[in-house]
C-alpha cells in the first residue's frame, strides 16, 4: 500500500469499530462469527504456569477487542505490534497489560514466557509467516497454546476484494456501504495446506480446526438480511465439503509440545 493511502489512527479505529456494528448484516456476521470463534477459544484454554503466575501475549492486537478477556483469564498480558501507531489507537489502559513494539519475525519477547499466544488476522499481513509462527512457537512454554486465525486465500472475500480495491473501485464501495472500507493490506494469503504446513513447520500439533464467513458478492449488499441468513446456511454447508475454501477465515488451536 502506498504511503499516501496509509489510514490514519482515527480511520483505524473507526473501521474496528463499524466492523463489528457494520449497517450490513453479511459484514457484521463474518466479523462476529470469527470473533465468537476466538472467545471460546481463549475460555477453553485454561494457564499452564506451574508457579501460579500465567501470561498471554495478542500479536497484532488491532482494536484491543480481545485484550479484556485475556485479562480476565491471565495474570499478565502483553499486546505486540511492529507498528506504535497501532497499539496507540487501543486506547485502553490496565495494570496487568504491557503495550510493547514488536517484530514478531524476530521477537525480543523472551523465550518459554506465555501460556497462550493470540494472533488473529495477522500474518496475511507479514511476509514471512513461517518466521513469525517459529517466534510464536519460541515464545510459548511447553504445554502453551497459539489461536491462529487469517483469511484462506481462495475465499470468495478474497477474490471479491480484489476487484472492490482496485484503482477507482474502492470509492464506490464506501458508497455502497456508507461507513469506513479500507484496504485489507493482505500481502501473504496462505491455504489451508499453506497454513497447516506452516504451523507444523514451525513445531505446532494442531488440536482445532473451524473454518467460518461466506462473502457472497453482490447478494450481500443488495438483500440485506436475507443474503445474511443465505450465507450461514452455505457456511455450515461448505463447511467440511469441497467448497471449504470459499469460507473467509481459518481458525487453528496449535500447541506447543510439553
Amino acid at each position: 500500500m502506498p504511503a499516501s493511502t496509509q489510514p490514519s489512527e482515527d480511520e483505524l479505529v473507526e473501521l474496528q469499530r463499524t466492523l463489528y456494528s457494520s449497517r450490513n448484516p453479511t459484514r457484521r456476521w463474518l466479523h462476529h462469527g470469527r470473533r465468537e470463534w476466538v472467545l471460546r477459544a481463549i475460555a477453553a484454554c485454561l494457564p499452564t504456569a506451574s508457579d501460579g503466575a500465567s501470561a498471554a501475549l495478542e500479536v497484532g492486537p488491532g482494536s484491543g477487542i480481545y485484550l479484556p478477556p485475556l485479562l480476565d483469564a491471565f495474570d499478565h498480558v502483553v499486546a505486540s505490534d511492529i507498528e506504535p501507531r497501532y497499539l496507540r489507537a487501543i486506547g485502553l489502559e490496565a495494570e496487568r497489560l504491557s503495550l510493547v513494539v514488536d517484530d514478531i519475525t524476530n521477537s525480543a519477547l523472551g523465550t518459554e514466557t506465555y501460556d497462550l499466544v493470540l494472533c488473529t488476522e495477522v500474518i496475511e499481513h507479514i511476509g514471512d509467516s513461517q518466521a513469525a509462527l517459529c517466534e510464536m512457537h519460541r515464545v510459548l512454554r511447553p504445554g502453551g497454546t497459539l489461536l491462529l486465525t487469517t483469511p484462506q486465500r481462495h475465499s470468495s472475500m478474497e477474490l471479491a476484494c480484489r476487484v472492490a480495491f482496485a484503482p477507482g473501485m474502492i470509492y464506490i464501495a464506501r458508497r455502497v456501504y456508507r461507513e469506513p472500507v479500507i484496504e485489507t493490506g493482505h500481502i501473504n494469503l496462505l491455504s489451508r495446506q499453506d497454513a497447516i504446513e506452516q504451523l507444523m513447520g514451525a513445531g505446532f500439533r494442531i488440536h482445532e480446526e473451524w473454518l467460518c464467513g461466506l462473502y457472497l458478492p453482490g447478494i450481500a449488499e443488495l438483500m440485506g438480511e436475507r443474503a445474511a441468513r443465505a450465507a450461514r446456511h452455505l457456511e455450515r454447508r461448505w463447511r467440511t465439503g469441497r467448497l471449504s475454501f470459499l469460507l473467509w477465515t481459518q481458525c487453528y488451536v496449535a500447541r506447543k509440545g510439553a
